[in-house]
């Protein structure tokens, strides 16, 4: 694991809850001068540890109403259905964020979409005929409590 000091590390942190605050904020939040904390800046972005910013958007104010979770099981694996099925899902609009899992079911997909009919469609008319596919678990989600979430960075102060 990385090792990070102690102004990274509140960098980091001040980061994931402001991406788009100047250098120069930063390193006055941080206790470091201008110069050195854009060189620590944009030594975490080379080194892949600020993987860039992004705008997070409300998905209700863009008219997806429908937010799930859906577990998917295949028949096999053998045959590369996995690839075949992770290309499928990297094409589908839809689909925001997907995992690959242990347990019962192979993958775990987010899903938006703006009605429940557009769900209907999503999984009976595309998910499902996916070759590979064996069944299905959709879980409609009532609340968002918490999230998107940030990196948790409190193991990097031990």
């Amino acid at each position: 694991m990385p090792q990070f000091d102690d102004f990274e590390i509140k960098m980091l942190d001040i980061l994931q809850r402001d991406g788009r605050k100047p250098v120069s904020e930063l390193a006055q939040e941080i206790g470091l001068s201008t110069t050195p904390c854009a060189r620590r800046f944009e030594a975490l972005q080379s080194a892949g540890i600020i993987k860039g910013f992004a705008a997070v958007l409300s998905r209700r104010a863009v008219g997806l109403l429908v937010e799930v979770f859906i577990q998917v099981r295949l028949v096999t694996h053998s045959d590369g259905s996995p690839e075949t099925f992770i290309a499928a899902v990297q094409r589908m609009d839809e689909v925001s964020s997907c995992w690959t899992m242990t347990g019962d079911y192979d993958f775990l997909l987010h899903v938006m979409v703006p009605s429940v009919d557009e769900l209907n469609a999503f999984v009976m008319h595309r998910l499902m005929r996916l070759d590979g596919v064996r069944d299905v678990h959709t879980q409609l989600v009532l609340q968002n409590i918490k999230g998107p979430g940030h990196v948790p960075l409190g193991h990097l102060r031990r």
